[in-house]
């Protein structure tokens, strides 16, 4: 084989490596998803959302709960029988109140037991779907957030607050009509947590956290802890099995660039005789 082909065949052979990389990484996971369904005797979903970069552009993309992923839960969820429980992995900072809507009412008609799984965090949407679960289980350090609407870059509630503030005659029509609108979709989320936890507590306590959730209480990024979220009335629990790190750590952030954490991952005991 002369000095050409051999370039060739290399050229070749590094195209196809992230390709084989991929490949095997997605096989892993499935591995440890299957797994985890036969230790817990459920359907594990996982609804993960990373960071991405376009790997010849190499600019970011944002992941969110998106359609596509409601239409990709809910598919799962239908393929379940009623008798068998659900395991939902979440990891996403939000995302369209539509589709986490679904998938949250989806999860909360389903017959049998219903668990997510918060390793790290899972924020307004994320959330919403949390609220859906018979069980919530939390990393000690992981946090849920609000599901306080969104009007672009504007919270709702903040919106109504002009009107609080200012004279009617001296808003103007726009932000009238954001008011409005604002309204509206607190009205509805707060409706929507109200109907996915008033079969696990009270109304009066169902009506409580809506608002606490819903109305602007805490900024859109407030880090609700796993001792808050009990306060609140949730059924969280911080018993996460290992398996859940492990699946976590098979989707990992782009490798794109330089990395800003970096330790050796091994764990780290104090022996006697050992490094201090």
């Amino acid at each position: 084989m002369d000095f050409i082909s051999l370039i060739w065949l290399f050229i070749i052979l590094s195209s196809l490596q992230p390709a084989l990389r991929q490949r095997m990484l997605q096989m892993e996971r499935l591995r440890a998803i299957a797994r985890l369904e036969r230790e817990r005797g459920s359907r594990v979903i996982v609804l993960i959302h990373r960071q991405e970069t376009m790997s010849l552009l190499g600019f970011p993309i944002f992941r969110y709960i998106d359609i596509d992923d409601s239409e990709a839960v809910l598919r799962a969820i239908k393929m379940t029988d009623d008798d068998v429980p659900i395991d939902v992995i979440v990891h996403t900072p939000g995302g369209l109140v539509l589709a986490a809507e679904q998938v949250a009412r989806a999860l909360c008609r389903h017959p049998a037991k219903v668990t997510v799984f918060v390793p790290h965090y899972a924020m307004s949407g994320g959330t919403l779907i949390a609220l859906a679960a018979d069980e919530i289980v939390m990393d000690e350090n992981a946090v849920l957030g609000p599901v306080d609407p969104q009007l672009g870059q504007q919270p709702a509630a903040s919106v109504l607050r002009v009107l609080e503030q200012k004279p009617i005659e001296k808003v103007d029509d726009e932000t009238l009509i954001l008011a409005d609108i604002a309204a509206k979709a607190i009205r509805q989320v707060k409706e929507t947590v109200v109907e996915l936890v008033e079969e696990r507590m009270e109304r009066d306590a169902a009506e409580r956290l809506a608002e606490t959730l819903a109305a602007g209480v805490y900024t859109h990024d407030y880090p609700i802890t796993a001792k808050q979220a009990r306060e609140l009335g949730l059924p969280v629990t911080t018993e996460m099995p290992q398996i859940v790190y492990d699946i976590m750590a098979l989707y990992p952030q782009t490798t794109q660039r330089r990395p800003s954490v970096e330790y050796i991952p091994s764990p780290r005991s104090r022996e006697p005789g050992g490094p201090a």
